[in-house]
């Protein structure tokens, strides 16, 4: 009897386009090194440098270190050196790496949609105080992320993480990131299916893999069930989506070839239903192809989105299928997009009964003195754990109705706040020039102080407005798909002197009306005026909008002078 997940069609011969130049695709044969990164992953597998760490590096300090490891190898274990403090941004592209290395390291510790429960975000804080200066943010890759961290502690670090079920394994590099996974997974009254096994299987068989440890670049995975699309698929190189097959049920959709940076794409729909147990082979076929056909001559195009925008989803699907999984999948449909918040901010009704409460951190900035404190009250209020958000936020899971009221009087006391302004909620920062090497300018401190002042000027905002602040052109923190997108840069002042400012994306969306949002030519904005300029364009917008019009759709339409800042309105708000 035929499998009904797949169509019936036996696999057939793929004829796979070439590129005109050899493009470093080991499935054509060039699997000679092309560049440092090729060369050094082949020379020795990124993995073998955790023992060096352990057994080596942590007893002899950080002058052992051979250079390989330093700069390469570490990021297999989610280590990077972080930026020497005193670096101005117009310093980032003319010096050496070695140049800007500090003798410290971020540490980013990958959660994968994992439940934390209350031990696990204790040990998460602890680190935090006792290795990394009391620093933890959480990134919207649902990562714990330190810094200041010494390598004579990393064994030490990974202890406790191995004991609450957590580590920094392929955190960074040429491999499998950290994935996105639904922070309602199991519990949501609305989810269409809990693809939480998917993800743990996938990690179970994969995560510190050499079959998967040598990629042309980062790969970023994305799963989620819930009918909001909460993971941002639209921007990850492989994401599962929930659907509904008229005659199998609940299931997934494939996307593929999703990412931002310098050259933006969104992913690819390839319309399709897998159930949930073939998720992880499905994954496998998709990171196989970008293992073995993906560009590895050149870095800047060393990512899946290249590879599918040259073959076309249709050639890609065919490519998975015949060579990779062997079957035909069943298509359909693929979900409709949605429109509105997918961060789960505010208290909401489990299907069980109890409720779960999403908490906003500003910028995601924490530390580890406060996740500790976080403990106490997910131990105190009897809830079940925490789930980081791709917003940079926190959702606490399994909380009484009786203890609802109480738990979030005591979250605001700590700066937790589930009920946070506009501003708060929707504001996402990168690391920034304060610890990142590629960055050029401050993100973290200058995006808290725009909230601060935007909740002051606009204080009742009735209708979401995002923004995304960037400290370079990579896009860490999505900036092309936010309503402000600022992507920062040095920019010349009145007096004609160069400053730290921003490049401006308007008008960006995931969901319904996707898309990368409008750039004004030769608009900047420097960074002092960046509170007046944001105000301006609200104003401008509350001014000129209709009746339930959103940020993005007015942008669209809005006259340039209205959203360069040159003309402000006056508000009707």
């Amino acid at each position: 009897m035929a499998d009904l997940r797949f169509d019936s069609q036996p696999p057939k011969f793929t004829d796979v386009p070439r590129p005109r130049r050899a493009e470093g695709q080991w499935s054509f044969g060039y699997r000679e090194p092309l560049n440092k990164n090729e060369e050094s992953k082949k020379n020795d597998d990124p993995l073998n440098v955790r023992d060096r760490i352990l057994y080596v590096y942590s007893k002899r300090g950080f002058d052992s270190i051979d250079p390989a490891d330093l700069r390469g190898r570490f990021r297999w274990m989610g280590l990077y050196t972080q930026r020497k403090p005193g670096i101005d941004g117009g310093k980032t592209a003319s010096l050496e790496e070695e140049e800007l290395d500090d003798r410290y390291f971020m540490l980013r510790v990958r959660t994968d949609g994992k439940l934390l429960s209350p031990a696990a975000v204790r040990a998460l804080g602890e680190i935090g105080v006792d290795f990394a200066r009391d620093t933890a943010d959480v990134t919207d890759r649902e990562n714990i992320q330190y810094h200041w961290i010494e390598i004579e502690n990393v064994p030490a670090i990974w202890d406790r993480l191995d004991a609450v079920g957590l580590h920094s394994m392929e955190a960074c590099g040429d491999s499998p990131r950290p994935f996105l996974g639904s922070p309602v997974a199991g519990v949501a009254a609305d989810e269409i299916i809990d693809g939480t096994s998917a993800l743990e299987e996938i990690e179970r068989r994969y995560i510190g893999h050499k079959d998967f440890s040598n990629l042309p670049r980062k790969f970023k995975t994305a799963l989620t069930g819930h009918p909001s699309h909460d993971v941002s698929p639209e921007t990850n190189d492989v994401s599962f989506v929930g659907t509904v097959h008229p005659e199998h049920g609940p299931g997934f959709d494939v996307w593929v070839g999703g990412g931002l940076s310098t050259n933006p794409m969104l992913a690819q729909k390839l319309g399709v239903w897998i159930p949930l147990d073939e998720v992880p082979d499905v994954w496998s076929g998709v990171a196989g192809i970008f293992r073995d056909y993906g560009y590895r001559r050149l870095r800047s195009r060393a990512r899946l989105k290249f590879l599918v925008a040259d073959w076309g989803v249709e050639k890609f699907r065919e490519v998975l299928e015949n060579e990779y999984l062997g079957k035909k999948l069943v298509s359909n449909p693929s979900p409709e997009s949605p429109v509105g918040h997918r961060d789960h901010i505010g208290v909401h009704p489990q299907k069980d009964g109890k409720f779960y409460v999403g908490i906003a951190p500003t910028v995601g900035r924490v530390s580890g003195s406060l996740l500790v404190q976080l403990a106490d009250l997910l131990e105190e209020y009897g809830v079940a754990g925490a789930r980081l958000t791709p917003y940079q936020k926190i959702v606490l899971i399994g909380v009484d109705a009786d203890q609802v009221d109480g738990l979030v009087a005591r979250l605001d006391e700590i700066g937790l706040s589930a009920r946070p302004s506009n501003w708060r909620r929707n504001t996402m920062a990168c690391t920034g020039i304060e610890f990142c090497k590629l960055a050029i300018v401050d993100t973290k401190d200058r995006a808290r102080d725009l909230v601060d002042e935007l909740e002051r000027r606009f204080p009742e905002l009735d209708t979401p407005i995002t923004v995304n602040v960037n400290g370079c052109p990579n896009a860490c923190a999505r900036t092309q798909v936010a309503d402000f997108g600022l992507k920062g840069q040095l920019v010349l002042d009145d007096d004609g002197k160069q400053v730290e400012g921003f490049q401006v994306h308007l008008g960006g969306a995931t969901g319904l009306g996707a898309n990368f949002g409008r750039k004004l030519r030769a608009h900047k904005v420097t960074s002092v005026a960046l509170d007046d300029y944001v105000s301006s364009v609200v104003s401008n917008y509350l001014a000129d909008r209709k009746d339930d019009e959103r940020f993005a759709d007015w942008v669209a339409r809005a006259d340039e002078e209205l959203l360069r800042g040159d003309k402000t309105l006056e508000s009707v708000q």
